[in-house]
């Protein structure tokens, strides 16, 4: 393969490769929020990073709709709606899991 369709080849695939998640949803730096347990009033900090897309520091899936993540000290598997502020964690267990839900306002 000759450098032209090596170079040529390499731009095609740049094309379709995907972006940032910070570059698809014009969130850039960090952003903290509150995120709140309504049944136990537990609340703990989240904090995104955009440019590097990760949440509380794992790699994370940004949208303009939705952010998610895997937590590997705990093995939630995270969802937060980014247009309502509902959190959703998904735990899997030997009888089935179970859910947990918070409500996440900025700081």
């Amino acid at each position: 393969m000759n450098m032209t369709g090596l170079l040529l080849g390499a731009g095609m695939l740049a094309m379709v490769a995907p972006m940032p998640a910070g570059a698809l949803e014009g969130s850039h730096g960090e952003a903290s929020m509150t995120c709140t347990n309504p049944a136990s009033g537990h609340h703990w900090q989240l904090k995104i990073d955009y440019d590097h897309a990760t949440a509380d520091a794992y790699p994370a899936h940004i949208t303009d709709a939705q952010i998610s993540w895997k937590d590997a000290s705990d093995g939630g598997n995270y969802t937060l709606d980014r247009k309502s502020g509902e959190l959703t964690a998904v735990f899997a267990s030997s009888t089935g899991g179970y859910f947990l839900h918070h409500r996440c306002k900025d700081n």
